[in-house]
């Protein structure tokens, strides 16, 4: 009986150390690394969720990728929502700071990103809450960078960073 007591108390030490190590592992890596997230509604259709209602694609983000705010033209994001601080919105990156773009029913027919901002649109564009709405984002906001379609299997595939040829930018600061 003794030697089954120092068993069980020796592998609730084991699962005690595992458990405590692993815990703060993972958390650390979902919180700074990547995490995987359901994207919801028709802002990003037909880049994601193409089957509408019937389906919700996950996608990996890549926490890594944003953390000195690099993000190009065409980068797919989630960013905390301008609006809703308790929402993650997911949206294409249009224009970078310096950039010139022509919106699509915004108060001002064009808008010159500034320093610090960036410019984020949904691919559908009559059913997306973005920058037409709100203006330019602040790059404080961005969360991760959305890199593969992980679900549902018929659609695993990375996602690509394209601008649409209807976006294209009236002045780049790069000019």
């Amino acid at each position: 009986m003794a030697q089954s007591q120092g068993w069980v108390k020796r592998s609730f030490k084991a699962f005690c150390k595992g458990f405590f190590v692993a815990v703060p592992v993972a958390v650390t890596f979902l919180d700074r690394v990547a995490c995987v997230a359901r994207v919801e509604g028709a802002s990003m259709q037909p880049s994601l969720n193409p089957g509408g209602s019937q389906s919700s694609d996950v996608v990996l983000l890549n926490h890594w990728k944003v953390r000195n705010f690099e993000v190009q033209r065409g980068d797919i994001v989630s960013l905390v929502s301008p609006k809703n601080p308790e929402q993650k919105i997911i949206k294409r990156v249009i224009a970078l700071e310096g950039d010139i773009v022509r919106t699509i029913g915004h108060k001002n027919r064009y808008v010159k990103v500034p320093r610090g901002h960036i410019w984020v649109e949904g691919d559908h564009h009559g059913h997306s809450f973005d920058s037409n709405s709100f203006g330019p984002v602040s790059l404080g906001l961005l969360h991760a960078h959305a890199t593969h379609i992980l679900w549902p299997p018929e659609r695993w595939q990375k996602l690509e960073s394209v601008l649409p040829p209807e976006r294209l930018l009236i002045q780049s600061e790069e000019e």
